[in-house]
């Protein structure tokens, strides 16, 4: 996966890698191993240094960990971590998938934390959950929370039309950024900051809520 080598990982052991990629579907015809395995493993992994980038960063209580915790390893977080480096692509599903739905997409992001823990150890892992998800975090995105969809359901109740417009890109490749503005009938009514355009979007519909609150 040459996305993986923008975080200076370069995964030697094709069939690990492989491994991590193959869908449940794809092994059963194939007389294979799928990934289920490494997202066992993947999970705990994850959970790990997610927990101890959370434990050293502030005072924050056990059930305020737990729940900034369940924000960054969520189904919808790892999902977005994936299209950062377009997993979906690599996937390999059975004849009778057409492609990989949200859950499995999340899931094989878990294997491949899972494969490279085993070939490149946990500091490797750090690094990758650092680069890549600490940006998140920083950014304090709520993935639990889908602001656009709430800002379409308050402004289709008054007939508004709503538009996201990107009015800023920059940055290198590895650590691109946007920023968006959310326009409501003509008026700027928020804008939001991402690593992505949907991150980016889904800031400025919270700060439009937020000001029509």
């Amino acid at each position: 996966m040459k996305e993986l080598e923008k975080y200076g990982i370069h995964m030697e052991n094709s069939r690990l890698l492989d491994l991590a990629l193959t869908h449940t579907s794809y092994a059963n015809e194939h007389g294979v191993e799928s990934y289920e395995r490494l997202e066992f493993l993947g999970d705990a992994v994850l959970e790990l240094v997610s927990s101890d980038y959370i434990y050293k960063t502030d005072k924050y209580s056990e059930g305020e960990m737990s729940r900034k915790r369940s924000l960054y390893v969520c189904e919808n977080a790892l999902y977005e971590y994936s299209k950062e480096i377009n997993l979906k692509n690599y996937i390999k599903v059975g004849n009778g998938v057409k492609e990989a739905n949200k859950t499995v997409i999340a899931d094989v992001f878990e294997a491949l934390i899972g494969a490279i823990y085993l070939e490149k150890g946990l500091q490797t892992v750090e690094y990758f959950f650092k680069t890549l998800i600490v940006p998140y975090i920083e950014s304090d995105v709520d993935f639990l929370m889908d602001y656009k969809s709430t800002l379409q359901e308050l402004v289709q109740t008054e007939k508004k039309s709503v538009e996201y417009v990107v009015v800023k890109e920059g940055g290198p490749a590895h650590k691109k950024y946007f920023v968006v503005r959310v326009i409501i009938d003509g008026m700027v009514f928020g804008e939001g900051t991402g690593r992505s355009k949907k991150e980016a979007e889904q800031h400025a519909a919270k700060e439009a809520i937020n000001k029509r609150a």
